[in-house]
């Protein structure tokens, strides 16, 4: 059952350390099964009074794919450093 990284970046505060980030993440999500759905992009809230600001969703086969590369030592240093770079909301989501 597949399963769902999302994660919507509020703010970014230190411009070089998510410039770092973005060189290596792209391939640990690979590594790990996922590929993006979403990143960025226009929305349009039909429903409530959520404000996305830069939204990001990435799918991976399973539910454990997904958090063994949360916890991965490729990613573990990229998040350190999207964690230290910007303001953000995230959730794993298990699909159908």
């Amino acid at each position: 059952m597949p399963a769902y990284y999302f994660v919507d970046v509020l703010e970014i505060t230190d411009e070089a350390r998510i410039a770092k980030y973005r060189e290596g993440v792209s391939a640990a999500v690979e590594k790990y099964g996922g590929r993006y759905l979403i990143l960025g992009g226009k929305h349009e809230v039909v429903e409530g009074n959520w404000r996305p600001t830069f939204p990001v969703m990435i799918e991976f086969p399973t539910m454990e794919q997904a958090k063994r590369w949360y916890a991965s030592p490729e990613y573990s240093p990229l998040l350190k450093l999207r964690l230290e770079g910007s303001r953000s909301n995230a959730v794993f989501i298990e699909g159908r």
